[in-house]
């Protein structure tokens, strides 16, 4: 079928020259979709309920919604306010990354934190820390460290390079792809620890985004040390489905005795699998 949108060659279409294919047909429904979503989240269900339309014609295509309905020629404008959008939150980005660079060359800060290891400390801001955690701000909150500015606090459970790191990530609200993958397990133990909710969420996306059978075994198991439910699941039934390759590993081996409950776990979660498998195939 001749189809007016993805065609490269216009001009021999055939009468009626309106008509579009499956694909491009999906596609704007998809499209307009999200944009009543983006008008629904911007101006809420009450202004776009006056735009309600249950009408397509030959001129434009039209997906009516229960509160909303944008038809496709609204696209370049829709478009050019998400880069306005963008273009604001990238200044607003700017403007509140100043505490970066005080961190980052160190002045005006009123506290030095401590690694658990014997590093040296890394120099902070209270007020950035209190604001972060709760569990932070109660830490500055108790008598131990009131007032002056060469007061420390310590962070056991971290080395002095995770410490930079979290740091960083608490001024900036991101890392280096680098440090995120060679800390991540550290920064999501300290996330839960110390109610960093930001990072964990973080933290959880990286884990479930890059998920393979070299690193599966590591994500089950902090997820059951987090106590997260989600990302746990996740990883058992990566394991489940990946089984071979996982269970004749080398790190596998070393899993094994050192987390018998979630060795258990795995072992449940496969024969039930295969259970599932089998009835299904049955049927």
């Amino acid at each position: 079928m001749d189809c007016a949108v993805c065609t490269t060659m216009p001009f021999i279409l055939r009468p009626p020259r309106n008509t579009i294919c499956g694909a491009c047909y999906e596609g704007a429904r998809a499209v307009i979709s999200l944009m009543n979503k983006f008008e629904t989240d911007k101006y809420g269900a009450a202004e776009n309920n006056n735009n309600i339309n249950n009408k397509a014609n030959n001129n434009s295509l039209v997906i009516s919604s229960p509160n909303s309905c944008k038809p496709l020629a609204n696209l370049p404008k829709w478009v050019n306010n998400l880069k306005e959008l963008e273009d604001e939150l990238n200044k607003k980005i700017n403007f509140l990354s100043g505490f970066v660079a005080a961190f980052r060359e160190q002045f005006h800060t009123d506290i030095q934190i401590l690694p658990g290891s014997n590093g040296p400390p890394v120099p902070a801001h209270r007020a950035l820390l209190a604001a972060r955690s709760e569990i932070f701000k109660n830490m500055l909150d108790s008598d131990g460290c009131k007032s002056a500015p060469s007061d420390t606090i310590t962070l056991p459970e971290l080395n002095h390079e995770e410490l930079e790191s979290l740091l960083d990530f608490l001024y900036s609200g991101n890392l280096h792809p680098e440090k995120v993958e060679k800390h991540i397990y550290a920064l999501f133990l300290a996330s839960d620890k110390y109610e960093i909710s930001y990072l964990h969420e973080f933290c959880e996306r990286h884990m479930l985004g890059s998920l393979n059978s070299s690193n599966a075994l590591d994500v089950l198991e902090i997820s059951d040390i987090c106590s997260n439910k989600t990302l746990k699941d996740t990883a058992l039934n990566f394991i489940v489905k990946n089984m071979e390759d996982i269970v004749f590993s080398a790190k596998y081996e070393a899993f094994a005795p050192k987390n018998p409950h979630l060795y258990v776990q795995i072992t449940r979660a496969f024969f039930m699998d295969a259970k599932t498998r089998r009835n299904n195939s049955a049927v």
